[in-house]
């Protein structure tokens, strides 16, 4: 009988037997590619196609509402009771609810007194308004830093406590919760949030809580986002194009036609007894805001999307930062899906139209299918394919369906069109991580609840000092900070399945493969977003 030996693969006897290795993995591939290979990526081809389908069908649904919506429906001043908030001289500001204004803070050096000072200047009753700087912080400088800060806005006849925890459990909502409970806070009928990064407008409350006084049924008022560093780096543009999207489309049709979508953590202004009814804040997952979002709206609270009222904020401009943050917000609600789609499919105080919504298109699509299919097609299966002629991918998939929805995407940052295609190489780095993160929160796995705080520069890099301090990081330490290896190795992987197609190919995916190899290779090597070493 045939052996085989330490330098073989395959028996000697064998029929095409050849003695170099080469020879022997090329026939073992020629052996397995047929009935296994062959086969497994048809398959994967398909299910590809079917998560393409199911994307575009979902981006083009919301295509047409959203010119629906701009069309014929109505302002939200008209489709819900409104009515300004006017100073009434007799009875003075008892016309005013208590609103209370939570900032959530960990280590803000950079932002913190942009947040406070943006909160004590919002125009409201100085007694029907009760400010709370919610500090976890860890560093005792900053600390002091910033119960300073309220000491001094407090000197001025400003409302504002400082509030400390002596533990960081539960992160955002352990510290929003244990606001909640503070006896000062009972009066309160009304909670907006913002992250220490934010800076409303002085008109934010006048313009937000007329709808929750006049409409009872409206548990939260969300504004929108507007980033202050959008034109800092391309790192930031890009990010732009994304929540631009997100806002001017996702939340604008899941208000006008289900008042429901996620809440976004923060610039948002809440019905303190909807988050009570809801079962107040949970720190089960990353997101906290969307699982409070998700149970309020099971109990059947509406929510209403502001697109005109817009609260400025910072993008995370270092890419580290950016991944951290894609992890969570991919990693969050995967994992929420995992924990609540029984729940919602049982729910007996929603519609049948309402949770379909929730689960396939909220949920599913957009969280889950969305980053799944993204990373899958794009960065294995059509570059597995050029090295497997004999599996077909219709151009209809490969081309035409990405083109459409590519296209559906870019509505939301016109004036970032020209940047458009780049946008799409940098999506499909970034869907890496967020893929890993999606199956992460799936299977409950390790760093499922992983909280990273996004950093926040504000101002950093227009001090010199910032410069002097980059200038004595050691070579080491810089390329230790900004190598990824897992980029890197993608770009090797789809370099090699470019090269094939150059030379045996016929669909001239290479030209394609090749632009997302540079992509790979930049962010692989860290030259994406501020560069800020550490010290």
């Amino acid at each position: 009988m045939a052996e085989i030996s330490g330098k073989n693969f395959i028996p000697e006897s064998f029929q095409g037997y050849t003695p170099d290795i080469a020879g022997q993995i090329g026939l073992l591939w020629e052996l397995i590619k047929a009935p296994l290979i062959v086969p497994l990526l048809t398959v994967c081809v398909y299910i590809c196609l079917a998560m393409s389908i199911m994307v575009f069908i979902e981006r083009l649904y919301m295509g047409v509402v959203i010119v629906l919506v701009h069309l014929f429906w109505k302002k939200p001043e008209k489709r819900y009771r409104y009515e300004p908030m006017k100073d009434d001289l007799e009875s003075g500001n008892a016309g005013y609810p208590i609103v209370l204004v939570q900032i959530p803070m960990f280590n803000e050096k950079e932002v913190y007194k942009i947040s406070i000072g943006a909160a004590c200047n919002l125009s409201w009753p100085a007694d029907r308004l009760v400010i709370q700087v919610l500090d976890d912080s860890t560093d005792p400088i900053v600390k002091d830093m910033v119960e300073r800060e309220c000491i001094r806005w407090a000197n001025k006849g400003i409302n504002i406590t400082y509030q400390i925890r002596e533990t960081r459990g539960g992160y955002k909502a352990g510290a929003l919760k244990e606001g909640l409970k503070r006896d000062y806070v009972k009066p309160c009928e009304y909670v907006v949030i913002f992250d220490a990064d934010f800076r409303p407008e002085p008109d934010f409350l006048r313009r937000s809580v007329p709808f929750l006084i006049h409409n009872p049924n409206i548990a939260l008022v969300q504004a929108r986002w507007r980033f202050v560093n959008s034109n800092e780096c391309l790192l930031t543009r890009m990010q732009e194009m994304s929540l631009d999207y997100h806002f001017k489309v996702e939340q604008e049709v899941g208000s006008a036609t289900h008042a429901f979508f996620g809440f976004n953590g923060t610039g948002g202004i809440w019905r303190i007894a909807a988050i009570n009814e809801a079962g107040g804040w949970k720190d089960r997952t990353t997101v906290e805001d969307m699982d409070l979002a998700v149970r309020a709206g099971l109990k059947g609270w509406k929510f209403l999307y502001l697109g005109d009222l817009q609260v400025k904020s910072e993008l995370p401009s270092t890419f580290k930062a950016f991944r951290f943050q894609q992890h969570r917000w991919s990693c969050g609600p995967a994992n929420l899906f995992r924990k609540m789609v029984v729940d919602i499919a049982t729910n007996k105080k929603v519609t049948l139209y309402k949770k379909f919504y929730v689960i396939y298109s909220f949920f599913f699509v957009r969280k889950i299918i969305a980053h799944l299919f993204t990373f899958f097609f794009y960065c294995v299966v059509l570059p597995l394919s050029i090295l497997v002629p004999e599996v077909h991918v219709p151009k209809w998939g490969a081309i035409y369906l990405p083109c459409i929805i590519t296209a559906l995407n870019s509505v939301g940052t016109p004036r970032s069109f020209h940047l458009l295609f780049y946008w799409v190489l940098f999506e499909n780095v970034m869907s890496f991580h967020r893929s890993k993160a999606t199956f992460i929160g799936l299977l409950e796995a390790a760093r499922v609840n992983e909280w990273v705080v996004t950093e926040k520069l504000g101002d950093t890099l227009k001090n010199s000092k910032a410069g002097k301090i980059a200038s004595k990081i050691s070579l080491s330490k810089l390329l230790g900070d900004r190598i990824n290896l897992h980029e890197l190795g993608f770009a090797v992987f789809l370099f090699i399945c470019g090269c094939y197609d150059f030379m045996y190919g016929k669909n001239c995916y290479f030209i394609y493969l090749f632009l997302q190899v540079i992509t790979f290779t930049i962010a692989g090597l860290g030259y994406v977003g501020t560069i800020v070493p550490s010290s």
